[in-house]
C-alpha cells in the first residue's frame, strides 16, 4: 500500500464508527492514481477488502475504485448537473419539489462512488454546525406548505448521534412537519453504524421516518448488509432503495432483476433506478435512454410490479419527478 491519494473518513465525519482510512493498492496506473487525486477514494476496510478480492473487475470495484476514465473531458459533463449551486439560496437548504425540501448536512460519505453528481461537492468537507441550520430551520418553520425533511449530503448518517438526534428534536419542534427522511449508504457499506441508539433516535420523534438505501447492484447485499437492514424494518422504519442505471454495474435485465429480487428479500421496496446524472467525470457510467426503457420493459415482464422500480432521470428545472417518470 502507498499513502498518495489517501483520504480518512474522520476529515469528513464526526461519528466514531467513521474512523477509517484506507489507501489504493501501489500497482494503480497513473492515471487512476491521477483521479484519485481529483476526488479521494474512500472505502470502508470490509468494502475495501471485497475490492481487492474483485481484482478490479466486477460491479463493486466498477463504482468504487478510480479509473482513468474519470480524467475524460466529456461536452455536457458539468460540476453541477442539476444547477444545485442556484437552487441553495440558504446555505444547505434545497427545495426543488412541492411539500418537501432537502437538507444537506455534510459532504461527508460512508464511501466515494465514482458517478456521485456531487463528486465534486467537496468545499468544505465536515459537518454542517448546529449554528449553521439556524436559517434553513428558520426557512422550513415558516414555510407552512413543508410536509417533509429530507436530509442528505453527504451521507446524514456520518454525523454523531448527539448531532443527528439535536436536528431532528428541532424539526419535530415544526408543527406542520410530518416526515424525516434519510438518504444513506450507511446500512449497506458501514453496517455497524445502525445502532440500538441511532433507531431510537429515527423513531423517537413524533415524525415519520423513512430511509432511502441505495444499493446498485445485489453483491452490495451481504450478510451485514441484509442485517442492518432486518433491524431498521424490524423497528419499523419503512425502508426504499433508490439505484442508478450504470454502464458495466447493472445494465442487464439478469442483474437488475437479481437487485430488485434481492432487495425484495431483505424487505426493502424498490423506489427509483436514476438514469446517469451528467457530471464531470462519470460520462464513462452512462447509458442511453432508450436502453434503459428497454430494461424497464425487460423488468415488468419477469418481476412482481412491487418489485419493479421506476426509471426516471432528474431534470433542472422540473418541479416535479412526474413529469420525467418512464416506466
Amino acid at each position: 500500500m502507498t499513502s498518495a491519494p489517501q483520504y480518512t473518513a474522520t476529515d469528513a465525519a464526526d461519528h466514531p464508527a467513521m474512523n477509517h482510512s484506507v489507501e489504493i493498492p501501489t500497482n494503480f496506473p497513473a492515471g487512476a492514481r491521477n483521479a484519485a487525486e481529483a476526488f479521494p477514494f474512500l472505502a470502508p476496510p470490509a468494502l475495501a477488502a471485497r475490492l481487492m478480492a474483485e481484482r478490479g473487475e466486477g460491479p463493486l470495484s466498477r463504482q468504487f475504485l478510480p479509473t482513468v476514465e474519470e480524467l475524460q473531458e466529456v461536452p455536457g459533463y458539468t460540476t453541477d448537473p442539476l444547477n444545485e449551486s442556484c437552487t441553495q439560496k440558504i446555505p444547505g437548504l434545497i427545495t426543488k419539489y412541492p411539500g418537501r425540501v432537502l437538507l444537506k448536512v455534510t459532504t461527508g460519505c460512508v464511501v466515494h462512488c465514482r458517478f456521485c453528481f456531487r463528486r465534486h461537492d467537496r468545499a468544505t468537507p465536515t459537518p454542517m454546525r448546529p449554528r449553521a441550520f439556524r436559517p434553513a430551520l428558520e426557512a422550513i418553520a415558516a414555510d407552512s406548505s413543508l410536509r417533509e425533511v429530507i436530509l442528505s449530503g453527504g451521507d446524514p448518517l456520518t454525523l454523531s448521534d448527539r448531532r443527528l438526534e439535536r436536528l431532528a428534536v428541532r424539526l419535530a419542534d415544526i408543527p406542520h412537519l410530518k416526515r424525516l427522511r434519510i438518504h444513506t449508504r450507511a446500512p449497506v457499506f458501514l453496517p455497524k453504524r445502525i445502532t440500538p441508539r441511532l433507531i431510537r433516535i429515527l423513531t423517537g420523534s413524533r415524525l415519520t421516518p423513512i430511509v432511502v438505501v441505495h444499493v446498485n447492484h445485489a453483491a452490495e447485499l451481504d450478510s451485514p448488509a441484509r442485517a442492518a437492514l432486518a433491524r431498521m424494518v424490524d423497528a419499523g422504519i419503512p425502508l426504499l432503495n433508490q439505484s442508478v442505471l450504470l454502464k458495466g454495474v447493472n445494465d442487464d435485465v439478469e442483474s437488475l432483476a437479481a437487485l430488485c429480487e434481492a432487495l425484495i428479500d431483505a424487505r426493502v421496496m424498490p423506489y427509483y433506478l436514476h438514469l446517469l446524472d451528467a457530471v464531470a467525470g462519470a460520462a464513462h457510467f452512462e447509458v442511453p435512454e432508450a436502453r434503459g426503457r428497454e430494461l424497464m420493459i425487460a423488468l415488468r415482464a419477469c418481476l412482481p410490479g412491487y418489485a419493479v422500480p421506476r426509471l426516471v432521470r432528474e431534470v433542472v428545472g422540473l418541479s416535479s419527478k412526474q413529469g420525467i417518470l418512464y416506466a
